[in-house]
Order: structure tokens, then sequence, then C-alpha cells
């Protein structure tokens, strides 16, 4: 089995090399998707979440109320921090679980694990390779104008509260260029799962 941990900043085109590699092959595990699963409705994490934050942080159907938890833990390092020890281990006892069911099923399983804020949490999921999607901010803040209706000073404190371009550069094995034409990326992305393919072939020979 092989390991990709994917990053990029907001609306550096992530989303779309994710599934560009889906339609080739991998097995796409979404670090974002866990970290609302394991707090869904009857989870022992909503539980703790609610126990630590209390009840004002469910909505009236049980389900966890994210705006009034965001209200509480966005500028607050400590609410964050109680927030973060009861969500990754969480999130980790999931991925380890699909990981194994990956590597059960096919060896030479390539897993994009895909972490927005790989570079900020310092994972210790050990990557084989990582994988950056990058495209300069006035092309990012364009975007999130366009496509999600963000007023500019939002779109500009959102990247700001982000690991900077340099930091998530200097992690990467592969840089993936989206701040050309959709074709351009494309292309790169179909040149990284070539390469993909023979790494995790060379990898389950060995194993």
């Amino acid at each position: 089995m092989f390991i990709v941990g994917l990053t990029g900043g907001i609306a550096s085109g992530k989303s779309t090399v994710a599934a560009r590699l889906v339609t080739r092959g991998a097995i796409h595990i979404d670090a974002d998707a866990l970290s609302r699963e394991v707090v869904e409705p009857g989870t022992p994490g909503l539980k703790a979440v609610s126990e630590t934050f209390g009840e004002g942080v469910l909505s009236a159907d049980g389900s966890l109320d994210r705006p009034a938890l965001g209200a509480i833990v966005f500028g607050d390092p400590n609410a964050r921090g109680q927030l973060e020890a009861i969500v990754h281990p969480l999130v980790h006892q999931r991925t380890a679980e699909l990981l194994e069911t990956a590597r059960v099923n096919d060896p030479t399983a390539i897993v994009i694990y895909d972490v927005p804020l790989l570079v900020e949490a310092r994972r210790e999921l050990a990557f084989d390779l990582i994988v950056v999607c990058q495209a300069p901010i006035e092309t990012r803040i364009a975007r999130l104008l366009s496509t999600r209706g963000m007023p500019r000073d939002e779109a500009q404190r959102r990247i700001a509260s982000q690991a900077s371009d340099d930091e998530r550069l200097a992690v990467a094995d592969v840089v993936i260029d989206t701040a050309g034409t959709m074709e351009h990326t494309i292309e790169q992305v179909d040149e990284l799962w070539a390469d993909l393919v023979v790494r995790a072939r060379d990898r389950a020979s060995i194993s």
C-alpha cells in the first residue's frame, strides 16, 4: 500500500486533484469528512463535545451545531485545544481502520489522504509522498469570490489563518500547479498517477 498526503490551501484546487486521482483508481480518505463523521448524532465524539462545551452546541435535532461550537472555539486556543483533543484521536482511529481495510483488500492500493491542514496539524501518519496543490494567493482569492461568493476580507482572513505557501512547499515531494487551465492541472495529475502506480507496485513487490 502506498499512502499519499494531499494538501493545499483553501481554493488551491485540491478537491479537483483528489477527484481525478479517484477516477484513476485511488482510494480517497478525507480527513475533514472523518472529523464530521466522528461527531455525528449518537457517537461518543458528540457526547464528549457536548459534555465539554455544554448542550448549547447541540441543535434541536441532537446534531452538532457547528456555528455555535465555532463561536466558542474560534479565537480561543484553550477551547480549540479541548476540541482537538476529542476529535483528533477519533479521526486517527477511523483513519487507521480505513487504511487497514485498504491494505487487506489490495496490497498495491494507492491511498490519497486528503488533509487540508497537514502542515498545521503535524500529523503523525507516515506518508510515502506528500503532494501540495499550489496557486498564487490572488488566484485563490478570486476563486473564493467567484465560486463561493465570499467577501474579499473574509477570503484574505481564511487564507491568512492557514499555513503559508512557503511552509507547505517546504514539506512537498510533488507540487501540482493549479493556477493554469483545468487541462494543465489534469495533465500533471495523470503524470503523478503513472508514477504512483509504479511506486505502489515496487512497494508491494518487496513487502
